[in-house]
């Protein structure tokens, strides 16, 4: 059985991205800034991958991880609103870090 899956350039970056986050979100909680913030990086960071992949692991044949997800937000699965806030928050951890690192320069 071979199931589809996404092309390694997007693992590459899903994976450095999901490192850099925990990276500058530990950075920020030992420098005490946007300390909750940060936090809940961290939390999203480190659960979102983990439900994505148990989650993913019974998807139908033919189909690659993300068409499972949508599948799946479309059906309503809590699994998957969850991942997609999870995704959402850290993106717009990343502008809030950004932004606030720009302002103190």
């Amino acid at each position: 059985m071979y199931w589809e899956t996404l092309p390694n350039w997007f693992w590459a970056i899903y994976y450095l991205f999901l490192l850099a986050t925990l990276g500058t979100a530990i950075f920020s909680v030992v420098k005490r800034k946007m300390k909750g913030l940060s936090v809940i990086a961290i939390v999203f960071t480190l659960t979102v991958p983990i439900v994505s992949l148990v989650n993913s692991i019974g998807r139908a044949e033919g189909r690659n991880e993300f068409e499972h997800l949508v599948s799946q937000l479309q059906q309503g699965a809590i699994w998957s609103v969850f991942v997609i806030i999870g995704y959402l928050f850290l993106l717009v951890w990343w502008v809030l870090f950004l932004s606030k690192s720009k302002t103190e320069k």
